[in-house]
């Protein structure tokens, strides 16, 4: 896990150095919950702490594609809900750790630059693709590694400008995975106990992103003249 987190951060540092003049550098900080069969419906049950670093090139002021690097841990146990299926049975708890690599495209609803104007800011939402890898150990103690699992990440949130080179995000990004296997259940046989859309277990994120820009030189670029200018109303 170790190794494949320090390349993951290489590949990253890598990428940005030759599109510096249109990056955004950011670190987010914030936790993260999951969501599977012994957690249906609690979109923030049992929050765990979560970081990441990820590099964004912007396209123009409405598009961008964000690499992220995120590592956050998860926890669940079935005595914390009242599901007679899952309490019927032996009890199921699991904790552990999920790092991910993810690309997404990301669209602002209003034009939006880390040099733009103090205080301009965007709601925004991004989609895209990734893979994760998830270590977790469950009851009775039974360690669970499944590397490199692909996963479709979603994310809404809201960016503004606090100062001439640096932004300010809130986010919540939650992931639609392809595995059923990493909270230490599988294959319920209630169909009134699913998890949200589908039975594959699910995992998010929410916090608080700092974003800055390094490279100067794109304050006046006639392509973001309208995220430099004044907002229109």
């Amino acid at each position: 896990m170790e190794k494949l987190l320090w390349f993951l951060t290489f590949l990253l540092i890598s990428l940005s150095v030759s599109g510096q003049r249109n990056a955004d550098y950011g670190f987010f900080g914030g936790v993260s919950s999951y969501m599977g069969d012994i957690n249906t419906n609690r979109i923030f049950y049992s929050p765990r702490p979560a970081a990441g670093l990820f590099y964004r090139y912007n396209l123009h002021p409405r598009q961008s594609i964000r690499a992220s690097i995120i590592v956050g841990g998860l926890r669940a146990d079935s005595r914390d809900f009242n599901n007679i299926l899952t309490t019927a049975r032996d009890s199921s708890s699991f904790s552990g750790t999920v790092g991910e690599l993810a690309v997404q495209f990301e669209f602002n609803f209003l034009p939006y630059s880390t040099q733009g104007r103090k205080w301009n800011y965007t709601p925004y939402f991004a989609a895209g693709a990734g893979i994760t890898y998830i270590n977790t150990t469950t009851e009775p103690l039974q360690s669970n590694t499944i590397p490199l699992v692909p996963v479709i990440p979603f994310s809404i949130g809201f960016k503004v400008n606090i100062h001439k080179n640096l932004g300010l995000e809130a986010e919540y990004g939650f992931r639609k995975t392809f595995y059923d296997n990493f909270d230490g259940v599988k294959d319920l046989t209630d169909a009134g106990h699913k998890a949200w859309l589908h039975n594959n277990d699910w995992y998010s994120f929410a916090g608080i992103s700092f974003t800055w820009k390094i490279y100067s030189r794109l304050a006046g670029c006639p392509a973001f003249s309208d995220a430099d200018g004044k907002r229109k109303r």
